[in-house]
């Protein structure tokens, strides 16, 4: 089943921009799904537990490395993925 997330990340340091980029390089890195990003969110699209498996590795390597961070999501599925 395809479902789509949008995520906006806000990490709660001075230094905020290095860590919303690292956290969308590493999601551009997988090519098991589609990455969109905006000025406003990243949007995710692909099958249920390939996304939440990779935000799972992907949201502790962003606490690890950056702290305390606020992640806000959305879910919509399931749905055909865009092309």
């Amino acid at each position: 089943m395809d479902i789509g997330i949008e995520i906006s990340l806000y990490p709660l340091t001075a230094e905020f921009i290095p860590p919303i980029e690292d956290f969308i390089a590493r999601l551009n890195r997988d090519k098991r799904f589609k990455v969109h990003t905006n000025s406003m969110s990243t949007q995710i699209f692909g099958p249920f537990e390939i996304l939440f498996e990779t935000l799972t590795r992907e949201m502790r390597v962003t606490f690890e490395r950056a702290g305390k961070a606020i992640f806000v999501m959305k879910v919509l599925g399931p749905f055909a993925a865009p092309s």
